[in-house]
């Protein structure tokens, strides 16, 4: 599946999760699926565990992780 259409997968709606990426308009926040993934569960795990979820909803996540984090440079914010 193409990147831009994995990216359709995800949504931002203010009455869902208070606007955090969602995949799909599920309650499902795209950081929660990355976290489960940096902890070492594999994809198979995540989509037994939460049977909403489609195999291309975790490759979305981790497309919106890739696209979110390209940025030219990240400045320390001192308080």
């Amino acid at each position: 599946m193409e990147t831009s259409a994995l990216l359709k997968r995800i949504t931002i709606d203010p009455e869902i999760c208070h606007g955090k990426p969602c995949i799909r308009g599920l309650r499902y926040p795209v950081e929660v699926i990355l976290e489960l993934l940096s902890a070492g569960m594999s994809s198979q795990e995540i989509l037994a565990d939460y049977e909403d979820l489609e195999h291309e909803d975790i490759l979305a996540a981790l497309a919106f992780a890739a696209r979110f984090s390209q940025v030219k440079r990240l400045e320390t914010v001192l308080a």
